[in-house]
């Protein structure tokens, strides 16, 4: 049998292992707090909680409280309108009485309409409504379909009153005055810009031939009538050659029937009847000549050369057509007879070239492209419901895709068709670009102005709430501001017109210089409909 035998442990062993575990108790206590932090969170809003609810008797603070409603005496509130009783227009009419209703408008479709009877305006000075405003409303309620309020709508009775204008600013109320501004109605959609048709002129030879010069380049400007190219045409020759042939066998022929008409009865009458024949035969060929030259873009007449002599009638053809500026660059001995030039129909820019000297050309080819680029055509493709109020000769503004500015035209033709694919229709305006700014084959957007007002009534779109049966706003009362005031809002229905991304047209309902709410009106309209919970909406009660 083995007995064990443990060594002995070094003196300063002990101490080691203490030190290690004192560590581990710090952590222990860290790890305690951490998980206990929580709970006391808890416990402390539960403290707070209890303390509050033993100190206000567990009781919430009213709306009017919470809206910075100033403290009333204790019985000296009306909780059905929400104000001190004291004060309450509603419980005691004799501190801001009605005025007087003047009931429905069948002109404009409004109550108490302001156009009608300018009294009922929430302004300092009477009103005044002259005959522009009421041809303005006239002109946009004959312009198109607008809504509609419906004649049994009584919310234009009731009025919101709040206790103080502290209260009106605590509820996040904001108002703006009714202001005018143009507005403009207009139907609109893509569109391309391209070349007035009408003023685009595609270039080719008239005959085969063979380019001998082109002057021409991209971009070069040039007048009604100025050579751009010369082609180097067989036909051209050969029309010239029959055309002197045809004058000389005239002139020939005509010379031989005078001497035998002067002959004093030598020859005998049938061959004078031969002769002139003869004649009559030359001049048909010599038509028939002068016309192929004048198809040729070379017109010339027998008249013209009668004072050349025959000898010089080649030279004279020579250069047929040409402008002498032109011709005086020219070596008569070395250069061809055959040349036919290109004009240009109309002063404009040289759009498109396709052509170099000495290629091979027919009149299949495009040789050049001459445009007028002072007038330029906006094609835009409009809904087909929208084009319903289009006519001839509106104004157009068209946005080209990167421009800034728009560009004003006019409408010059409606397609009778709608698009087979798209179900759009054409429209063809016609645009100024006197500054050559618009590109041919660009997009863009274009509008078709219909209506164009130089000053309507308007409000921010935040001002007019929709109540299911009439469009109204929250019009302040004039002496809102006025210390002891009572700080009423009246409800105004409003016919409204067109609309854009911050107002709205009033056709009728406000005037310029009243206050209407308009951030935070939502607040106006929710009190407005809790007046109405105990009954039932009376939007439509007759």
């Amino acid at each position: 049998m083995l007995d064990t035998f443990d060594p002995p442990r070094a003196h300063h062993e002990a101490p080691i292992a203490a030190t290690l575990r004192a560590p581990s108790k710090i952590l222990g206590a860290l790890r305690w707090v951490v998980r206990a932090v929580p709970s006391l969170l808890v416990f402390s809003v539960l403290g707070l909680l209890l303390a509050w609810g033993h100190r206000t008797g567990w009781t919430l603070p009213s709306f009017s409280a919470l809206a910075g409603e100033k403290a009333v005496v204790k019985g000296d509130w009306c909780d059905e309108h929400n104000v001190p009783e004291s004060v309450c227009i509603e419980c005691r009419p004799d501190l801001l009485p009605r005025p007087k209703s003047f009931g429905w408008c069948k002109v404009h479709g409004v109550h108490d309409c302001p156009l009608c009877h300018p009294e009922v305006a929430q302004v300092d000075k009477r009103a005044v409504v002259t005959d522009a405003d009421l041809d303005r409303a006239k002109r946009s309620l004959e312009f198109t379909d607008r809504p509609e309020n419906a004649k049994q709508c009584r919310l234009h009775t009731h009025r919101i009153q709040f206790a103080s204008h502290e209260a009106v600013k605590k509820a996040g109320i904001d108002v703006d005055p009714v202001s005018t501004e143009p507005v403009v109605e207009a139907v609109g959609g893509s569109g391309e810009i391209v070349y007035d048709q009408t003023r685009t002129a595609r270039l080719s030879t008239r005959v085969p031939g063979t380019m001998f010069r082109a002057y021409k380049q991209v971009g070069d400007r040039v007048r009604a009538g100025e050579v751009i190219g010369l082609v180097d045409a067989a036909e051209v020759g050969r029309a010239k050659a029959e055309f002197l042939h045809a004058l000389v066998q005239v002139r020939l022929k005509t010379r031989i029937v005078e001497g035998q008409k002067s002959s004093a009865g030598a020859v005998p009458g049938r061959a004078v009847i031969e002769a002139e024949a003869a004649v009559s035969e030359a001049r048909i060929r010599l038509t028939t000549s002068q016309q192929a030259l004048t198809n040729l873009g070379m017109p010339v007449t027998p008249e013209d050369l009668t004072q050349v002599p025959e000898d010089q009638l080649a030279s004279k053809l020579h250069f047929l057509g040409l402008p002498k500026a032109l011709t005086d660059t020219f070596d008569v001995k070395t250069t061809t007879g055959n040349l036919l030039s290109l004009v240009a129909p109309f002063d404009g820019v040289v759009a498109s070239r396709d052509v170099v000297a000495g290629e091979v050309v027919d009149t299949t080819k495009v040789l050049f492209v001459v445009v007028d680029p002072r007038t330029m055509w906006g094609n835009l493709d409009l809904r087909l419901e929208d084009t319903k109020s289009v006519t001839l000769g509106q104004q157009v503004r068209f946005l080209p895709d990167g421009a800034k500015t728009e560009t004003v035209g006019t409408v010059a033709w409606i397609s009778g068709e709608a698009d087979h694919k798209t179900r759009t229709v054409r429209v063809r305006a016609v645009l100024d670009n006197a500054n050559g700014r618009l590109r041919a084959n660009t997009f863009g957007t274009g509008r078709v102005i219909l209506r164009d007002e130089k000053q309507v009534v308007v409000v921010p779109n935040g001002a007019v709430h929709w109540e299911g049966c009439c469009h109204v706003v929250f019009v302040r009362n004039k002496d809102y501001m006025k210390d002891g005031s009572p700080k009423v809002f009246h409800i105004r229905t409003v016919r409204i017109g067109a609309k854009n991304d911050i107002h709205t047209e009033i056709i009728a309902g406000v005037l310029p210089g009243e206050i209407v709410a308009m951030k935070g009106s939502a607040a106006l309209r929710a009190e407005l409909l809790k007046n109405n919970l105990g009954e039932g909406c009376d939007c439509c009660k007759k």
